[in-house]
């Protein structure tokens, strides 16, 4: 089924139905390769708070977790104390779930170790593809996998680093935010503007 965006006609990948910020994400941010590493690691962490939740409920609340989390600064997250735990657990702004909380104080930390060993976060991710797009030229929704080998193969190694709530679903998901998959489907008017 065709999405058309009934103000400029704009065919879309279907997810982002009629609501303007999922048409606005969907246009601007999903699917662009990313390379910095404090992007990567917000995206990551919004990924993992969407499990068990709708994508929408996560981007509709994404300003309050940028102020929750300062920003997502690797470094100051990777050094929050019991105190600022408290207080995220408190915070009615945000998923308020306490396991999803400190696995994005121990993923900061475990960032940290993969940028001393690889001198980036960005340099270790986009290692899995040869630093090169996964294109998968989707023609809809329903062909768009919910993993694959490659989100099997770095989900393996994140929980070997000791990250938390990494599964290969939640990687595949962030795979295809920061653009290390393009899966908008092939007639979507973003499938080629990324390729290019």
């Amino acid at each position: 089924m065709l999405n058309y965006n009934m103000t400029n006609e704009k065919i879309r990948c279907e997810w982002t139905g009629n609501d303007p910020k999922m048409i606005e994400y969907h246009d601007t941010l999903w699917g662009v390769p990313v390379h910095d590493d404090q992007t990567l690691f917000a995206k990551l962490s919004l990924d993992l708070m969407q499990a068990g939740l709708s994508w929408r409920t996560i981007l509709y609340k994404r300003e309050n977790f940028e102020r929750a989390f300062d920003n997502f600064h690797i470094e100051t997250v990777s050094k929050y104390d019991e105190a600022k735990y408290e207080q995220l657990l408190a915070d009615p702004g945000i998923v308020r779930n306490r396991l999803k909380i400190r696995a994005i104080i121990n993923n900061a930390a475990r960032i940290m170790e993969i940028q001393q060993e690889f001198g980036s976060f960005s340099n270790y991710i986009w290692n899995f593809t040869d630093n090169r797009v996964i294109n998968n030229a989707v023609k809809s929704l329903s062909d768009i996998p919910a993993k694959t080998e490659l989100s099997d193969k770095i989900s393996r190694d994140l929980l070997k680093r000791g990250f938390k709530f990494v599964g290969t679903t939640i990687i595949y998901a962030w795979l295809q935010a920061v653009g290390v998959v393009n899966d908008h489907t092939t007639d979507c008017f973003r499938y080629t503007e990324v390729n290019q």
